[in-house]
């Protein structure tokens, strides 16, 4: 396996901002690369390329990872929203060969044009 950025995240080679938000086998940060203030990552601790690899048993988990940050993140940055979006495989734009899923704080007229 080549280099993985959230690998070294999690086992602490590359420092990160504080954690949002933390379970057993999830963690969340502040994306480095902001669409909108406070767009977030909930990341797998360990490695699964996407969500496909992920042990269905984890999924509680995840969600309680999800809805910690979401809440996190609206009340940090006054949103009165949020999208989660989760990219597979290269032709729908996973850039990071690691399971991660991106939260983004809304407001009302904030700009961000999602496709649904």
């Amino acid at each position: 396996m080549e280099r993985c950025i959230f690998c070294e995240i999690n086992d602490g080679k590359i420092p990160s901002e504080n954690k949002i938000y933390e379970t057993e086998n999830f963690f969340s940060i502040l994306d480095i690369n902001q669409d909108v203030k406070g767009h977030a990552l909930v990341i797998s601790k360990k490695h699964f390329s996407n969500i496909l690899e992920l042990p269905v048993s984890l999924g509680r988990e995840l969600l309680d990872c999800i809805k910690g940050t979401s809440l996190k993140i609206m009340k940090d940055y006054q949103a009165t929203g949020f999208n989660t979006i989760n990219n597979n495989f290269d032709s729908a734009g996973q850039l990071i060969k690691h399971f991660h899923l991106h939260i983004f704080p809304r407001k009302e007229d904030d700009g961000l044009k999602i496709i649904t």
